[in-house]
């Protein structure tokens, strides 16, 4: 049975070529000087690397919640966030996932991520975040992001108290010599990646704090084994440490008093922190904009809460990231991309256990927009952009044991990443349609040629005719995970049509 019919006439060859060379036209853009990155955890767990019926602590948090009850009205899993994510909870380690997520970042005038790092060691769920942040940091690349660590040293302090843990076992004694591994072991696996961000050529990295390292001299220590072209810029949170670049600004939720942080209180905090890093003469700062914080340690019971900030209709994320994008920052840092426990989530959500918190591509938009108007006046992309990575994901998850319509995805995720944004839409509709389709029709030297995509699980073929009603089979693709490239010479002077079937 025909399926997605594409007839070429050859009088009518130039015209189609000059449409294919206009869709293909859509290129990215040029970065802004001042990149915009936002903080990503990578600490999900559920049963794609757990085993059935299995959920990390990020989605149980405590024993309150319970992702394997399943509301019947909605769908929807029990999870310890009042939001809940468009494509359902998730694995951080799953490569739909991060595909799904970078594709998001690049249509949305994201530069890149600053991911929660807790070091490389096989204690508690560290090793598991660090596993999953090189899962992450592939993606990333792959989308052509950049990508930073804000480091936690926090697990100092808990490696410490809990004593020794599979070959781990950290003092006070040890601890600057253990925190200098560490940082070894992200100058081999991250700083010395072109992918990873440099301020002033040197390669940025936070601190969530410090909390263990308070002393300046301490990080002058760790950072004296790294090779002198990876001596870090060192932001460090609220105030600068003399061994540091700077310091990035955070929600304020201290101010709150576990309440409702006002208006009034939030520009306060970010007014002081823009004239702390000026009346100090600190060499750069990080701009954090933030949509909302809502969390749900108390209703998790594993602690009180930090306090409220009401999103005000996108108000929030409008103001913070207005100012951090026309501000004297050296970065923007959007706080955060996943963080469902302290609900600062700009990732995709549907209603979750509020009403009120279905944001859909909302947060997304805002970025973009405020990207055109203040760093980028050539962003092309729009929210209506971003359910293609929506759509990627979902067929991801449809055919994942189909290595043709996987090869074919994987071309999908090429053109989306560099701009052939309707090229990767006719792809896109192809598969879920269960159609082939035909694109980048092109006409060079008497040969006529397109390529042969969307649904290719059963192969394709492409057939011809002069008169539209009988039609021969001129050349059969089997199935396979090579892109089905057809090419035909166009001397002849019979009109001829085309269509290619399953």
């Amino acid at each position: 049975m025909s399926a997605d019919v594409a007839r070429v006439k050859l009088r009518n060859i130039f015209i189609s070529v000059v449409i294919a060379i206009v869709l293909s036209a859509v290129k990215e853009t040029v970065r802004a000087a001042k990149p915009v990155m936002v903080h990503y955890m990578p600490w999900f767990q559920s049963p794609f690397s757990l085993g059935a019926n299995n959920w990390g602590y990020h989605w149980e948090m405590g024993s309150n919640f319970n992702p394997n009850t399943i509301n019947p009205t909605n769908g929807e899993r029990e999870i310890s966030s009042w939001y809940y994510p468009l494509e359902s909870p998730y694995d951080s380690l799953d490569p739909a996932v991060l595909e799904y997520h970078v594709l998001l970042m690049k249509l949305s005038g994201i530069d890149g991520v600053i991911v929660d790092w807790y070091g490389q060691d096989n204690y508690y769920d560290y090793g598991i975040n660090n596993q999953r942040t090189l899962a992450l940091f592939n993606y990333i690349k792959m989308a052509g992001l950049k990508f930073s660590l804000c480091y936690e040293d926090s697990t100092i302090t808990a490696e410490i108290s809990g004593g020794s843990m599979n070959g781990v076992s950290v003092t006070a004694a040890n601890a600057i010599a253990h925190a200098q591994q560490t940082l070894l072991y992200a100058q081999t696996n991250f700083f010395n990646d072109p992918a990873f961000l440099r301020l002033n050529n040197a390669p940025v990295f936070l601190n969530f704090g410090p909390q263990y390292f308070t002393a300046s001299s301490s990080w002058a220590s760790i950072f004296s084994v790294l090779n002198a072209s990876n001596q870090p810029a060192f932001f460090t949170e609220d105030n600068r440490l003399a061994a540091g670049q700077g310091a990035f600004d955070w929600p304020p939720m201290a101010l709150s008093g576990g309440g409702t942080l006002t208006s009034n209180q939030l520009q306060t905090y970010l007014i002081n922190f823009e004239q702390t890093a000026k009346s100090q003469s600190w060499p750069d700062y990080i701009s954090s904009a933030f949509p909302r914080f809502h969390d749900i340690y108390a209703q998790a019971g594993v602690g009180s809460s930090y306090g409220y900030l009401d999103d005000a209709s996108g108000n929030t994320f409008t103001s913070t990231l207005t100012r951090a994008m026309t501000n004297s920052s050296a970065i923007v840092q959007l706080v955060t991309w996943n963080d469902y426990g302290e609900g600062t989530i700009i990732e995709p959500t549907v209603a979750g256990t509020e009403p009120t918190t279905e944001y859909g591509f909302t947060d997304l938009g805002i970025v973009q927009n405020l990207r055109r108007q203040y760093l980028d006046s050539t962003f092309p992309y729009h929210t209506n952009n971003l359910v293609l990575a929506l759509r990627l994901y979902h067929l991801r998850e449809q055919y994942t044991n189909s290595a043709p319509v996987n090869a074919e995805l994987n071309r999908v995720f090429t053109n989306i990443i560099s701009g052939n944004l309707l090229t990767a839409n006719v792809q896109l509709t192809g598969i879920e349609s269960g159609q082939p389709v035909i694109y980048n029709l092109s006409s060079n030297s008497n040969q006529l040629q397109f390529f042969i995509g969307g649904y290719l699980a059963s192969g394709a073929q492409v057939q011809v005719s002069t008169n539209l009603t009988n039609w021969q089979i001129v050349q059969t693709f089997n199935a396979g995970t090579n892109l089905p490239v057809f090419s035909t010479d166009t001397t002849q002077p019979v009109c001829r049509f085309f269509k290619v079937q399953l």
